[in-house]
């Protein structure tokens, strides 16, 4: 268990084999190809939204390396996956993001299949030495499970059920209602690096006073970033027996983030004031803020219409609860936020990835107040398209374009002779624990 009641429980302690993270893992096609036949095709991946698919017949693909999937909802209510390929020529059966159909049929040479992926007709039956096709092939089916309100999907036929291999993840997510939470921001770009060297980055928190400081007068730069302490002696690290990591980053006090008068600085004051506090009542005293906002919006948040909350810790009302799934999902999970960071590899280049910064809210009934997310503020009724685009056409938010710009020059370096693996500091245990578990994978072995 990873929470009890109201009260955030440890996860086990875990014992480092020590890693040193060689430049071939970023660069070696070898390396690509074995990781994705022995490690991606083995384990769980958040690949839909079921709020997608409200209809029989409605579906989505999405695509993973050179594999494309489809998930497509049942006439029963459930949701179904198959590869996305005619079993006559392996044509791609869609091309789409998103769609509803009565029969998937192929455009190649017409052959259709049923929503639950049963071949239906094709062309000139009787013309096969082997009898017609129909009642003999069907769409290849994948294990698929659902969970917050995502779509999950493993390749893997033998693999454990998703509540086992989510562990305190499943807990710990359980509480926040996600099934009904709504999505406010879809950019989606490709990445000129290897998928790892971004989830090594959402591993840690180490580059976050460095990439991330705060910019402008100088009164800004001395704020903490977001309002959220990232200082590694207040941080929080947890490793899961599956793999998967969390980071806790106390947020919601103004402390060294207020204003050279004492005042309160923002976000944090804004913040306040949605929650009915006078941030002029606590100049001098930002210490002081976190422990009242999370008395504040435990006392008004149900009348306001946010039910998850009696279901939270003090701790979830107010903190950065950072949360990395294996093999490729990176979340920021709020009180009413849901700062989605997918990365999946490309379909051929181990130097390439491709990256989804997306952000979820909350839907309390009745409430109007616009959305904070981590690029922009979006009115609550807005409908998001999802934004397709090639790096730099746009930005992806000015924290993430951060980010970015530091992958494309660790990816470069990782050919560099100079390089001969990373020095790891305590604080980066996640990203060691990630390559251990990777190299399990490789080697046939994968977490109980």
């Amino acid at each position: 268990m990873s929470t009890l009641g109201n009260e955030i429980i440890d996860w086990p302690k875990q014992q480092l084999r020590g890693h040193r993270l060689e430049g071939y893992r970023y660069t070696s096609r070898e390396f690509f190809e074995k990781e994705f036949d022995r490690m991606w095709a083995k384990v769980w991946l958040l690949l839909g939204r079921e709020s997608e698919l409200p209809n029989p017949g409605d579906w989505q693909k999405e695509d993973v390396g050179p594999e494309s999937i489809l998930m497509v909802r049942q006439e029963d209510g459930s949701i179904k996956a198959f590869y996305n390929v005619c079993q006559h020529r392996g044509n791609q059966l869609v091309s789409e993001e998103k769609g509803h159909v009565r029969r998937f049929v192929c455009r190649y040479h017409a052959w259709a299949f049923m929503p639950d992926g049963e071949l239906v007709y094709v062309q000139d039956a009787d013309n096969f030495r082997g009898g017609n096709p129909c009642g003999k092939l069907n769409l290849k089916e994948l294990k698929c499970e659902t969970f917050a309100g995502f779509i999950w999907v493993n390749m893997d036929p033998d693999c454990s059920d998703l509540k086992t291999f989510l562990g305190p993840i499943w807990d710990d997510w359980s509480n926040y209602e996600l099934e009904s939470w709504k999505r406010y921001l879809a950019r989606t770009t490709t990445l000129p690096c290897n998928w790892k060297v971004v989830m090594d980055n959402f591993n840690e928190s180490y580059h976050v006073p460095t990439v991330h400081r705060p910019r402008g007068t100088l009164e800004e730069r001395k704020r903490m970033h977001s309002g959220v302490d990232t200082r590694v002696e207040n941080t929080r690290f947890d490793l899961a027996d599956e793999g998967h990591n969390r980071m806790i980053m106390p947020g919601g006090y103004a402390g060294v983030s207020k204003n050279e008068d004492g005042s309160i600085g923002e976000p944090l004051a804004t913040i306040m004031r949605e929650w009915g506090m006078d941030p002029a009542d606590y100049t001098d005293r930002g210490n002081e803020t976190r422990e009242a906002l999370q008395k504040a919006k435990r006392q008004v948040g149900p009348s306001r219409g946010y039910t998850h909350y009696e279901k939270l810790a003090d701790e979830q009302l107010t903190d950065a609860f950072h949360y990395t799934l294996f093999p490729n999902f990176a979340v920021s999970l709020w009180s009413d936020g849901f700062h989605f960071l997918r990365v999946r590899p490309h379909p051929t280049d181990p130097e390439q990835c491709v990256f989804d910064n997306w952000w979820y809210a909350s839907q309390p009934e009745g409430e109007t107040a616009p959305v904070r997310t981590t690029a922009e503020i979006i009115p609550r009724d807005a409908e998001v398209e999802h934004e397709v685009f090639e790096l730099g056409e746009k930005s992806m938010g000015r924290t993430i374009d951060q980010d970015v710009e530091i992958f494309s020059l660790q990816q470069i370096s990782m050919r560099s002779r100079g390089y001969e693996g990373a020095y790891l500091a305590d604080q980066e245990s996640r990203v060691e624990r990630y390559h251990e578990l990777i190299d399990d994978y490789l080697e046939g072995r994968q977490p109980e």
